[in-house]
């Protein structure tokens, strides 16, 4: 019988640590800011928004002198993730600075046959380091929720900034429309509830 009361979490029950990491102590990962989601067929519910954000992130670990990685998905040439294109490239107020690695990606989790763990390693930043990675970026329920996943499955610490994130409204399997909204919310709680941490702002995370 339903009591609408949550239940414990995952994370709660394994005994795993919920307090919000240090930016200081962290690498920053950039999901897929690409223009693919800003236009077209690929557009998000605030993508305007969470771009915004992840530039106001990304600002405060560069301040901080942390290590950034940027993610891109590469679906091909014609498609809306070609990034030989501009539709593809990474957008302007989150480009790469020099010195900031590029990571190609062609599935949701960005360190499925990628270079990103290895990248991460030659950071300094290897699981059970002790250091934590923040991630942001698109889309919400696929590729920020797919890396949290692959990050905790490498005995990694993830945190996702929930407002530098965005995804879009999807039809649900008995026909209704699932508003992006609701998806957004879903995918967080699914990350809080064993893979890692989500925090809701950029302010929240201590410097």
């Amino acid at each position: 019988m339903s009591t609408n009361q949550p239940s414990s979490t995952l994370r709660d029950v394994s005994g795993l640590d919920n307090r919000p990491p240090r930016l200081g102590e962290s690498a920053l990962i950039m999901i897929d800011f690409q223009n693919t989601y800003r236009t077209g067929v690929m557009a998000l519910d605030g993508a305007e928004e969470a771009l915004a954000a992840g530039a106001r992130l990304l600002a405060r670990a560069r301040a901080a002198g942390i290590p950034v990685v940027h993610i891109v998905n590469d679906g091909g040439e014609n498609t809306p993730y070609d990034i030989r294109a501009r539709i593809g490239a990474i957008s302007e107020e989150v480009a790469p600075a020099e010195g900031e690695p590029v990571v190609v990606k062609q599935v949701p989790n960005a360190f499925h046959a990628t270079e990103l763990e290895k990248t991460l390693h030659g950071l300094g930043f290897e699981p059970g380091s002790g250091k934590d990675l923040v991630l942001a970026g698109f889309m919400t329920h696929m590729c920020v929720n797919y890396t949290a996943q692959g990050a905790f499955h490498l005995g990694y610490r993830p945190t996702v900034v929930a407002e530098t994130t965005a995804t879009r409204a999807l039809t649900a399997p008995d026909g209704t429309v699932l508003p992006a909204a609701a998806l957004q919310v879903a995918a967080l709680t699914t990350v809080t509830d064993l893979f890692g941490i989500v925090v809701p702002t950029v302010d929240v995370l201590p410097a």
